[in-house]
């Protein structure tokens, strides 16, 4: 496979009353065609802002710097202009709440045909049946009903669905989903899982699924990056990395997940304490305060991203040995 996506040191940062609130800090990751990538951390940690800023979709207030290439070309370089026109066929999003990334006063069949009259050049019947088509690939039921329909008139879960629609419309090469089953019950969420894993396998598309939730990306990615205060702090193929992971944060995520054979009424882990404020700049590893390994030199320096021989990379000083 060859690389489709490559961020060489980049990083995101919001003017603040406060000052620059960096929320993701010279970060490289490349993508590769074909891939699907997970990218984990609590809220906080950028993940999200990673992902909004490499399609371009950050506020004015935000600084970005570093080099984003897509299929070779640096995106930083291009006009705002320009960078639109990768959106749809090129790259596309699945934002976190449905509700909020449809308009509630257009009819869905509307919203849908939009993106293909504006970016595929398609005529107004030729949009509606592919728009019909696209409705009942993401398995809403009775698809011409549902296209005069508000998006208030339908469940979060056909809300989700026809936000995938939308998304995969002009057949991209980059999806990025996030937090694609926010606020989803459990059989929902597992529904929309699979059909966003469908989609990918059929049309061959590259996918970053962005959650908080290491549940999530455990059956549906190839690699996991795991992010925590704006830094990949560890990054391995998925199935290596919850056999053999490094990061005490990764275990600590880990280990906040309920689990079927935990007893009725059993409290859930929780990560004891907060993330580091993102106006400053601490010594140290920042997850050193709320690390139970901690030592003197993880609190005094920076640790650097190490890489293995098999290629799993880590931000630890002292990272866990041995099988989890």
């Amino acid at each position: 496979m060859t690389d489709l996506l490559k961020l060489e040191d980049f990083r995101v940062s919001f003017s603040t009353p406060r000052g620059d609130l960096h929320a993701v800090r010279s970060v490289d990751l490349t993508i590769l065609k074909g891939e699907s990538v997970g990218i984990v951390g609590e809220s906080g940690s950028g993940k999200t802002v990673l992902s909004r800023a490499t399609m371009g979709l950050m506020p004015s207030t935000a600084t970005q710097t570093g080099s984003a290439f897509f299929n070779g070309t640096d995106l930083s370089t291009l006009s705002r202009d320009d960078l639109r026109s990768h959106w749809g066929t090129g790259m596309a999003m699945i934002f976190q709440d449905p509700l909020t990334s449809l308009n509630p006063v257009r009819r869905i069949g509307s919203q849908l045909t939009e993106g293909l009259t504006v970016r595929l050049g398609m005529g107004r019947e030729q949009a509606r049946s592919r728009a019909v088509e696209l409705l009942d690939r993401v398995r809403i039921p009775d698809p011409l009903v549902t296209m005069k329909k508000y998006p208030g008139e339908l469940s979060g879960g056909m809300r989700q669905r026809i936000v995938i629609a939308i998304a995969i419309a002009c057949t991209p090469e980059l999806l990025f989903a996030d937090e694609p089953t926010t606020a989803l019950d459990v059989t929902v969420q597992a529904q929309v899982l699979e059909l966003l894993t469908e989609l990918r396998a059929e049309r061959n598309m590259t996918m970053v699924l962005v959650t908080h939730d290491l549940g999530v990306v455990a059956g549906h990615t190839d690699r996991v990056v795991v992010m925590y205060a704006g830094q990949i702090v560890e990054t391995a193929p998925t199935k290596d990395l919850f056999r053999n992971m490094k990061m005490p944060y990764t275990e600590a995520l880990l280990k906040s997940i309920p689990r079927l054979d935990q007893p009725s009424g059993q409290r859930l882990q929780v990560i004891s304490g907060r993330l580091p404020d993102p106006t400053k700049t601490e010594p140290g590893c920042a997850f050193a305060p709320r690390c139970t390994y901690a030592t003197d030199k993880c609190r005094a320096e920076a640790p650097p991203l190490t890489t293995a021989p098999n290629g799993h990379q880590y931000r630890c000083f002292f990272p866990i040995t041995g099988a989890n």
